[in-house]
């Protein structure tokens, strides 16, 4: 069997995993120690990232004619694969969060909803938080105002409820003395027509 017919299926699995994807990271993983490769795979497994180390040369070539043909020029030295058909910034996110902790790790480069970044790039993008952090900061900023408006609908009864029942009583007290004058007042009128 030729070598060719033994490489194939392995660019055909590549091919496989990075077809509908949304990004594409490498990185040169030399270095890391087996806890730290262990807890990196752990945290992007959790984000339903795959992580695998593939040959260059089997990469370049499901690379090409797709939109990750751009990455060839990061192939150089050991290389290893992030990939994500989710969420397009958590392989970025991930793997520059996990560099901070773990110098050995390097990001090489990167395809990200079709648009290559490098290094830079990419550290840029991975600032940008989950979609589940964005959805969840959307639905407290929806829900904010309006449990601020009930917060204060509810204060303004509480009160008006209160000034209401204490200006219903003084109005009670003012109306009765002004009655009460007005009847004496017409009394004596009545007692002199008589």
């Amino acid at each position: 069997m030729a070598k060719v017919e033994l490489k194939q299926p392995i660019v055909e699995a590549i091919a496989e995993e990075i077809k509908d994807a949304q990004s594409v990271v490498l990185v040169d993983y030399r270095g890391l120690t087996v806890a730290q490769d262990t807890e990196l795979r752990k945290q992007l497994r959790e984000a339903g990232v795959v992580y695998k180390v593939y040959k260059n040369t089997m990469m370049k070539r499901a690379f090409e004619g797709t939109e990750f043909e751009g990455l060839e020029n990061c192939l150089e030295g050991p290389s290893a694969i992030a990939v994500s058909k989710d969420d397009a910034t958590a392989p970025a996110r991930i793997l520059c969060k996990f560099a901070k902790d773990a110098p050995a790790l390097e990001l090489k480069g990167g395809v990200v909803e079709g648009t290559v970044y490098d290094v830079a790039g990419l550290a840029e993008l991975s600032k940008i938080p989950s979609r589940e952090e964005l959805l969840s900061k959307l639905l407290g900023s929806i829900q904010s105002p309006i449990t601020n408006f009930a917060r204060v609908i509810k204060q303004i009864a509480e009160q008006g409820g209160g000034e209401a029942a204490a200006d219903g009583n003084a109005e009670e007290a003012a109306e009765a003395p002004a009655e009460a004058a007005a009847e004496t007042a017409e009394a004596p009128a009545e007692a002199a027509e008589e």
